[in-house]
């Protein structure tokens, strides 16, 4: 079947958001999907070398509780470079800065109503930065390491159930593997490691 696009129109648009009907004809039908546009974001997995990941915990309103997540942020400044977005995000949400900041893959989150996809990057290296929280919920997180165990295993993983994280985690520990990249080559800064010890 081939699905020709035929029309579409913003039905809503909030921040960062846009809400648009589109549509489709396929088979001589004519049929309409509402879809949420999204400009995209990051997920900074911030490798420290004794096997643990900085993570944040922050209020998530959607779901009206605290979650354990990566730091993470939007795609919303034009022009921006993915790394230096993973950059800024790091930085504001963690207080921390990278030597080494590689992108490792991305995904579309759900696609069944949104376009929205996120990027993996991770980050070696650690040192401190000062911390620009922007937004009441990053005012109120908590920064934190979780054991990630070691490359092959994956168990950790059900500690989580933030979608990007768990992602996240897991093409960051694919990566590693595949392209023989060891964390250890890239340690942390001193107050880093006794900040997560």
């Amino acid at each position: 079947m081939t699905f020709a696009k035929i029309g579409e129109r913003t039905l809503a648009t909030n921040g960062f958001l846009t809400m648009r009907e589109k549509s489709f004809r396929v088979n001589g039908v004519d049929y309409r999907r509402t879809v949420v546009e999204h400009p995209g974001a990051v997920v900074i997995v911030p490798l420290l070398t004794n096997g643990r990941v900085v993570v944040v915990r922050q209020f998530r309103p959607s779901v009206e509780r605290h979650l354990i997540e990566l730091p993470a942020g939007k795609c919303d400044v034009p022009g921006e470079e993915l790394l230096t977005t993973a950059e800024r995000e790091l930085q504001e949400e963690c207080g921390l800065k990278a030597d080494r900041l590689e992108l490792v893959g991305s995904f579309l989150n759900s696609p069944g109503f949104t376009n929205e996809t996120t990027h993996v990057v991770i980050a070696l290296g650690l040192s401190d930065a000062p911390l620009a929280p922007q937004s009441v919920e990053e005012e109120d997180m908590q920064i934190r390491a979780l054991s990630i165990g070691a490359l092959g295993e994956f168990s950790a993983l059900q500690e989580l159930d933030d979608g990007k994280s768990i992602v996240g985690i897991t093409l960051s520990k694919l990566y590693l593997l595949q392209h023989g990249l060891d964390p250890s080559n890239y340690p942390e800064s001193a107050n880093v490691g006794e900040r997560f010890s």
